[in-house]
């Protein structure tokens, strides 16, 4: 069953925005999907394809599981939770790396970029996540982090580097208040193998055919695969798809054609061609009984 569209404009409360950026970022969806959960007290919220982890973030749960196979993202928000990078670092950070960008430009972002590259620093991944192109997030098949420069040199403006830095207080003040949080680097079959009835997953997968893959591959059968293990497990889930836009439609729907299926139509800011930025119906598919 299938609701209209749903404007994503509409009754929006305030959502916090953590500062990793991924294609397909959930920020506009967040109330959307949460309003459309329904957990068991106690229970833990678990997402094995954390992404950005706006959705995770701002469910608040007491208890979570955020993984993904991308290491960078979980030794990122592992090194905010243990103290390693706090926001004044943050801060440091960006103005020392900005003002060598402003200076330098082009040079600069490949010479950290490689830095990256070897080194595996979180507060470089910030720094190239919010300096590349398109605000993309890539890898070669190597692992190599390899999007380009966006070409604004000034881009680390005193006013943006505040922006930054206080959505690093806001997911570290998260976890400190809900310390039963875990980051996990492990792909969705490991992370889901013990999940209970009380448990409440959301999953957001690569959207396949629309070249949204950011780390590793998302083969084609890998959303039948999903969609078979999702038939059976034991707890209540969301899953993220997308529906339609203004060129086709997505066939992986009739996968979960036995689930309630809600929709909303929003716009992608975050890709790497125009016609990866355009209005989108979105899906989200429904398991609200155990």
């Amino acid at each position: 069953m299938r609701d209209a569209p749903v404007d994503a404009r509409l009754g929006a409360a305030k959502v916090g925005i953590p500062p990793i950026k991924t294609q397909g970022i959930k920020t506009k969806l967040v109330n959307f999907i949460l309003a459309n959960t329904r957990r068991v007290e106690g229970g833990r919220w678990i997402e094995p394809f954390l992404g950005s982890g706006v959705v995770m973030f701002n469910a608040a749960s007491r208890n979570a599981i955020g993984a993904e196979t991308n290491m960078h993202i979980i030794n990122f928000y592992r090194a905010v939770q243990s103290g390693r990078l706090t926001p004044a670092a943050a801060r440091r950070h960006l103005e020392v790396e900005g003002l060598n960008l402003q200076k330098r430009g082009a040079a600069h972002y490949y010479e950290v970029r490689d830095r990256f590259n070897r080194d595996f620093e979180p507060l470089d991944f910030l720094f190239l996540n919010r300096a590349g192109f398109n605000g993309l997030m890539r890898f070669n098949s190597k692992g190599k982090f390899n999007v380009p420069f966006c070409k604004k040199t000034n881009r680390f403006s005193k006013s943006y580097i505040t922006k930054i830095t206080n959505q690093v207080l806001w997911i570290m003040d998260s976890m400190k208040a809900h310390r039963a949080w875990e980051f996990r680097v492990s792909d969705w079959r490991e992370t889901l193998q013990d999940v209970g009835k009380t448990d409440f997953v959301y999953l957001d997968p690569p959207y396949s055919g629309r070249s949204a893959n950011y780390y590793d591959l998302w083969e084609e059968g890998a959303m039948r695969d999903l969609a078979e293990f999702l038939k059976c497990m034991p707890c209540r889930f969301a899953l993220s798809l997308w529906s339609q836009n203004r060129y086709r439609k997505n066939p992986d729907l009739s996968l979960f054609k036995d689930y309630q299926i809600k929709t909303m139509r929003h716009f992608y800011h975050l890709g790497s061609t125009e016609n990866l930025r355009n209005s989108m119906v979105e899906a989200l598919i429904i398991k609200n009984v155990p």
